[in-house]
């Protein structure tokens, strides 16, 4: 007879049970969609059309107010009422909050940093931040061979991180990820210069047009760049030769 204490045994959990990778902890939380044929569903991916507006709409009628009356309140009240505006639809409809309510959060970290210095080009200045963010993580990926589009994409494509052992893939995903990376940079080296020649409403129309449109277009390309030489029957990417 032996004496294990009461439960222990239900309780020991094997120690590599199930514990979910790096790669696929970045694909669950992503929001990569796909379509039926397993391309990349860009519209989707993005929010569609009501994600595209509620991304888009705040910052422009927050350029397109300030533009007509020079009055930097009137333009950061326009901004955060359409998100909050977005937000109650929402709620009318059951839907998720999740990209409305990131939006309006967004919208409020500009609205401050505007409000702050009593200047609006800085309703901008986080963005700049995030893009360089963005930028810096993904530069180092690559520096590391550890390609975030890589880690992302090869989730949803079943490839897991195996795809690291294969030189094409690898090649592959440094490429797709590159491409992103141009996306931010683009971002920073076209808008930067508007910020500090003062040209505000310039800035607030490349904002728009280089947000999720730019962003959209550059990720449906790194998908196509990253795309397996050979696909199995059921969707999963086959072996790839060099």
């Amino acid at each position: 007879m032996h004496n294990e204490e009461p439960g222990r045994e239900k309780d020991q959990q094997p120690e590599d049970e199930a514990k979910p990778s790096l790669a696929s902890m970045i694909g669950a939380n992503s929001n990569i969609a796909q379509n039926a044929d397993g391309g990349i569903d860009v519209l989707s991916t993005v929010g569609g059309v009501r994600g595209i507006l509620e991304t888009v709409l705040p910052g422009f009628i927050f350029i397109l107010v300030f533009a007509f009356s020079s009055n930097l309140t009137w333009a950061l009240i326009a901004s955060i009422g359409l998100g909050v505006i977005f937000m109650i639809i929402r709620l009318a409809r059951r839907s998720t909050l999740i990209q409305s309510a990131s939006g309006l959060i967004g919208i409020l970290i500009c609205a401050f940093a505007a409000r702050h210095t009593g200047n609006a080009k800085d309703y901008y200045i986080p963005g700049f931040y995030t893009s360089g963010a963005y930028l810096l993580a993904m530069l180092i990926s690559v520096v590391i061979k550890w390609p975030l589009i890589g880690l992302l994409f090869g989730f949803i494509r079943n490839e897991g991180v195996e795809w690291r052992n294969k030189a094409d893939r690898l090649r592959r995903y440094q490429i797709a990820t590159w491409i992103v990376i141009g996306v931010f940079a683009l971002r920073l080296v076209v808008q930067l210069p508007m910020y500090y020649m003062d040209h505000v409403v310039a800035l607030g129309v490349a904002r728009a047009l280089m947000g999720v449109p730019l962003y959209a277009a550059g990720l449906w390309f790194a998908w196509l760049v990253s795309k397996p030489a050979h696909t199995a029957a059921d969707g999963t990417p086959g072996p790839v030769t060099n």
